[in-house]
């Protein structure tokens, strides 16, 4: 008779929960791993497998307030994919409440059941859209990059913009820096580097291209942040190079040689310096969300070097100490009747701690500053020193955020609009591939712990030879067509804005 029960419960077909069973007191290895996670109710399905070498077949049943879930599959690949319907209502059935998974898997003729784990729902949603960049992780050409955006709520990608896809000489062209304005997708802008180069700007659905250049510009714009009221957005202007290790880990470093910041206003298509020096890295600019001031990183190179040399000498020294470069944490007020900004303010002073920030950003509440604090430098997707850390400005507190961090790299990161959850780049899985991490923020000023983006095959992240980069979430889809934007992309050559002096 329990022969008989075994087999019934393991016939294929509807996965059911076995009714006997062995208990093992660990709990299920699983990728990817959602155990004892907090969740936002409108996150599509946590599909994942179970790393068990005996596994012919698996069940997982989901208990919470109302209808449990139950979902499986048969055979070696030990997948668990959720039917999304039952899932969501799962889901909304237990926002703020405590879901029990059970995870039985069978071995041979029988089955054991895992320990459990659990899921906590939070009260709060996660804004609905990701943005993100796809690219290998190194040693790139100019050809299959794009950027896509992800429907939170499913497994839906919309894609933004891809460029060629086969080796193209006249043709071929990066894809990056891309940022909204206020959380929304009506205005937002990527740049395109090399053949057909330029800065789109989509404001309200309709593209344009324009080309921040000028004699006093070291580049273009470069890292983007756009004034949450004014049409206005700060850009750093970087010259960056890699130079690559012989012996070392981290294989490439991303060399910031010269930058300045820069103040662009779309309306009138101008653009002029924020601040301008030689002696002074400037990288990173954002924005506050009362449009207030502006932070930015700055690492000062003048006391190691003699600045009357040649731009060629002082890219040397930055090249050769490169592993003492430190930035410092900055800010400007800004008035928004003049457009004046004030004098350089320090507010974390990292170089003095023997770390190095990068990307910061401000909750938005305005209460928190969310940034990246790394050994050296300002390319912290490369540095296996990068973690996430945390400012209270109100009560000045520094701490990093360790529920959420990892022995690897963790680095790029945006706010959701509620402020109570954020995404970021992490190469945790397997120290090559940066992939999308979510994870909950409170009230209090801590995190929890990160979970991967799911998707609704759960080898998928692995089997994906490409780096997920600049997560950016967004309240609203993206609505104009890449096919509108590869028009514009090849057939405008984009107005150049006028440089206007402070």
């Amino acid at each position: 008779m329990l022969m008989g029960i075994i087999l019934l419960a393991s016939c294929k077909g509807t996965p059911e929960v076995p009714t006997q069973f062995e208990t093992l007191d660990v709990k299920a290895t699983i990728f990817p791993d959602y155990t004892d996670i907090v969740i936002p109710a409108n996150i599509a399905p946590l599909n994942f497998m179970v790393k068990d070498t005996l596994c012919t077949a698996v069940v997982a049943q989901f208990q919470g307030k109302g209808d449990n879930v139950v979902a499986g599959s048969y055979g070696t690949e030990g997948k668990v994919v959720i039917d999304s319907i039952a899932w969501r209502k799962l889901l909304n059935d237990n926002r703020g409440c405590e879901i029990v998974a059970n995870v039985y898997v069978q071995h041979g003729d029988s089955w054991v059941k895992y320990n459990s784990h659990k899921l906590t729902v939070a009260q709060e949603d996660i804004d609905p859209y990701l943005s993100y960049r796809l690219i290998e992780p190194g040693f790139e050409l100019y050809r299959q990059l794009g950027l896509y955006q992800r429907n939170l709520t499913n497994f839906n990608v919309h894609t933004i913009y891809e460029n060629n896809r086969t080796y193209d000489e006249k043709n071929n062209h990066c894809i990056n820096c891309h940022n909204y304005q206020n959380y929304s997708s009506k205005n937002f802008l990527f740049h395109v580097r090399a053949n057909h180069g330029g800065t789109m700007i989509i404001e309200n659905g309709k593209a344009k291209k324009v080309q921040l250049k000028d004699s006093t510009i070291i580049t273009s714009g470069v890292y983007p942040s756009w004034h949450p009221r004014l049409n206005m957005i700060a850009f750093s202007t970087n010259k960056t190079g890699q130079t690559f290790h012989l012996y070392h880990k981290e294989m490439i470093e991303v060399i910031d040689e010269a930058s300045d910041l820069l103040l662009y206003d779309v309306d009138k298509n101008e653009i002029r310096h924020i601040l301008r020096t030689r002696g002074q890295l400037e990288t990173f600019p954002c924005w506050t969300p009362d449009g207030k001031q502006l932070y930015y990183c700055s690492a000062d190179i003048s006391n190691g070097v003699d600045l009357n040399q040649t731009d060629s000498v002082l890219t040397a020294y930055i090249i050769t100490h490169y592993d003492s470069i430190r930035y410092n944490l900055m800010k400007l007020d800004f008035d928004e009747k003049t457009l004046q900004f004030s004098e350089p303010q320090t507010v974390i002073d990292c170089a003095a701690m023997g770390k190095s920030v990068t990307v910061p950003r401000v909750s938005p509440d305005g209460k928190y500053l969310l940034y990246t604090l790394g050994d050296y430098g300002q390319f912290h997707i490369w540095h296996k020193s990068s973690d996430l850390w945390i400012k209270n400005l109100e009560t000045g507190d520094e701490y990093p955020l360790t529920e959420s961090n990892s022995p690897d790299i963790d680095s790029f990161h945006s706010w959701s609009s509620n402020g109570r959850w954020f995404v970021f780049s992490s190469r945790r899985d397997d120290g090559n591939y940066s992939r999308p991490y979510i994870a909950y923020f409170d009230k209090e000023g801590h995190s929890r712990k990160a979970f991967m983006l799911p998707q609704e095959d759960p080898e998928h992240s692995i089997l994906l030879l490409k780096s997920y980069n600049v997560p950016e979430l967004t309240k609203d889809a993206v609505e104009i067509s890449s096919t509108d934007l590869r028009n514009c992309i090849y057939n405008t050559d984009g107005e150049k804005a006028k440089y206007v002096k402070n």
